[in-house]
């Protein structure tokens, strides 16, 4: 009787070690490393379409073919905090002519995005053409829809959600609640925990983080170079730079304006 009483006793502690020891890790500050990946032959093929029909970008598009990779890879990083992410596209370093496409870049990175969740704003450094912005705003809202579909990325578990945004254009996130910070990779917010895998079906264009690591950061602060405006602003800036563009000009507004 006496050594039943003693198990008796213990079992709650033996039972509440082993509950608590099996509940997840929480990372609320450190780096994400993202790997962007560009699928160039469907950006292209875009393009062409969207210019006059002309049998000479098919024949440029083939010898493009003939001599660069279909996907490009490019880094960025996210520093996070507890309320604050700053996301930093990374220099690349490959060929020059990888991104080329009739002498223009059709994969260039060009945001640097400070997200405050405690005021709830975005200063993103912006640069068009060979002009630089700085367009301070609120955070982008999203409509998201959070599915039961679930996959592992960088050691963390996720769950998938569909939005949409700027109205019409549709991403799938993969999420984790493991690193409870409702942030993500470029301007992509608004769900319960971090963005590790983004994709634009579409756009032909995802971010999947490929390493966290866990830190803690004090000197997240906002980009300052550019001239100052709001996004409408901007947008109503962009609009107007390529309003004799045609067919294109839906796509460059999607370029500038994500």
């Amino acid at each position: 009787m006496h050594i039943n009483r003693i198990i008796f006793l213990l079992f709650p502690c033996f039972f509440c070690t082993v509950v608590f020891g099996q509940s997840p890790i929480l990372v609320t500050e450190g780096v994400i490393e993202f790997e962007k990946t560009v699928n160039k032959y469907a950006v292209i093929n875009k393009i062409i379409k969207s210019y006059e029909p002309n049998s000479i970008w098919q024949d440029q598009f083939t010898r493009y073919k003939g001599s660069h990779q279909q996907f490009l890879k490019l880094g960025s990083t996210l520093t996070f905090s507890k309320s604050r992410t700053l996301f930093v596209p990374m220099k690349y370093t490959g060929d020059p002519n990888e991104n080329l496409w009739n002498g223009k870049s059709i994969s260039d990175q060009i945001n640097t995005v400070y997200s405050d969740f405690s005021t709830n704003t975005n200063t993103t450094e912006k640069k068009m053409l060979d002009e630089l912005f700085l367009v301070k705003d609120s955070l982008r809202s999203i409509k998201w829809k959070i599915t039961n579909e679930t996959r592992e990325i960088a050691g963390f578990h996720c769950r998938r959600a569909n939005g949409l945004v700027m109205d019409s254009l549709y991403v799938v996130a993969f999420y984790t609640n493991e690193i409870p910070i409702a942030s993500g990779p470029e301007s992509f917010t608004g769900l319960p925990g971090m963005i590790l895998g983004l994709a634009l079906p579409y756009e032909n264009v995802t971010w999947f983080a490929i390493k966290v690591t866990e830190k803690a950061n004090q000197g997240i602060v906002p980009p300052k170079r550019g001239k100052q405006v709001t996004y409408q602003q901007f947008k109503t800036i962009v609009e107007n730079t390529f309003k004799g563009y045609g067919l294109r000009k839906q796509m460059l507004l999607k370029d500038f304006l994500l």
